[in-house]
């Protein structure tokens, strides 16, 4: 599996622009791990706007994920898919899309990440790292020092898989969560709501990431 980039943008629900839309922003400002996140959706619309997601992240070389919905990273051709904590085991998926695509799972606790691995996971979104209505039913907030424990334990017990932050993410918090152990951070409005996308991402890249 191709090393993972450690800027992840997850498409969101609740935005003044529609996911395509968002998709297009995302791969034109930089960012080149691309989740689509429908939750509100019927299978039928998550389709149709995967396809079309799926021929804009292609054109960029973007990696390109579902959230939740297997059956439709299938579909489509998907690098991967992303399991929430309510869906679809990291097993099952495996055994439906088979070895070679991306598999990431949730994790809220430690617990969490340990059972993703032993199910062979290749990444996990560890978090909230503060409320937000992308991640409202996961509880409790996890804040810096919740993932410093965490990446310590992962550390003394020797778990390498990479962990991406996710929750209410913002700029300034990608530093400090760099530094203690995070592989990278996943974020929606952080870049839907910036005034510059591209100058943001690009200071993420220059300043946190490199």
């Amino acid at each position: 599996m191709a090393s993972l980039e450690r800027l992840y943008f997850l498409t969101m629900d609740e935005a003044h622009i529609g996911h395509i839309a968002q998709v297009e922003a995302a791969c034109a400002a930089g960012i080149r791990w691309i989740q689509l996140r429908m939750k509100l959706a019927s299978d039928d619309e998550m389709r149709e706007v995967a396809v079309a997601a799926k021929k804009i992240c292609d054109a960029y070389g973007c990696t390109f994920s579902i959230n939740d919905r297997v059956h439709i990273a299938a579909a489509v051709g998907a690098t991967g898919v992303h399991l929430g904590k309510e869906d679809m085991s990291v097993g099952l998926a495996r055994r439906v899309l088979g070895p070679g695509r991306i598999i990431g799972g949730t994790a809220n606790t430690l617990e969490d990440i340990r059972e993703h691995c032993r199910q062979g996971a290749d990444y996990i979104g560890l978090g909230p790292y503060r409320y937000t209505t992308t991640k409202k039913n996961l509880c409790p907030v996890l804040g810096l020092g919740g993932y410093q424990r965490i990446m310590d334990q992962l550390h003394r017990e020797g778990i390498t898989i990479p962990v991406v932050a996710i929750g209410g993410i913002g700029k300034e918090d990608a530093p400090a969560l760099q530094e203690a152990g995070l592989h990278g951070v996943a974020f929606s409005g952080m870049l839907v709501h910036a005034e510059d996308r591209r100058g943001m991402v690009n200071e993420l890249k220059q300043n946190v990431i490199c």
